[in-house]
């Protein structure tokens, strides 16, 4: 069950992100005026950078409503330009059975007013509440809704873009 689990979630991180973008407007071109710009990152920062913040949102639910947090230990590699691109993971919050989760989205939503990011929200495909953090400066984006059951709360991130050393190929878990 874990690993179509698994499966399901990277298919929706390459779609979510694939439908917003690496950058704000969706262009590529833009890379070098500050939208998703490399930040001289390595991936390995870029990973460590985007889970430390997966898990500050993960710290704004209250404790006494979480059975587990679950954050992946691997991800992926989409392409932000031709040279740069951006890792994304994400965490499970499971949340005790009866908790309703779209108060607590909602929460976090109310945190991050007035912050480093844009707040984009909508309902998700399945008709959940959803709110994006979006770094107006570059890819970086956090994706809070429901999660493929109700009693889980997913966050879905794609990291600021960078660029692989030379001979790295972007395929496989990162």
């Amino acid at each position: 069950m874990k690993i179509r689990r698994g499966a399901a979630v990277m298919v929706m991180v390459v779609a979510l992100v694939g439908l917003l973008g690496c950058s704000d407007t969706g262009d590529v071109g833009n890379v070098g005026e500050g939208k998703g710009q490399d930040m001289g990152l390595t991936w390995q920062e870029a990973k460590a950078d985007t889970q430390k913040m997966e898990l500050e949102i993960a710290d704004l639910i209250p404790p006494d409503k979480i059975v587990s947090i679950e954050q992946k230990e691997t991800g992926m590699l989409l392409s932000c330009s031709k040279t740069e691109h951006n890792w994304n993971g994400g965490i499970t919050v499971t949340v005790v059975p009866g908790v309703e989760v779209e108060p607590i989205v909602k929460d976090i939503e109310e945190h991050y007013q007035d912050s480093r990011f844009d707040i984009k929200t909508r309902l998700n495909v399945v008709g959940k509440y959803q709110v994006q953090l979006r770094s107006p400066d570059t890819a970086e984006i956090y994706i809070i809704t429901e999660g493929f059951t109700p009693d889980a709360i997913r966050i879905v991130s794609g990291s600021v873009c960078f660029t692989l050393p030379e001979g790295v190929y972007p395929g496989g878990d990162f």
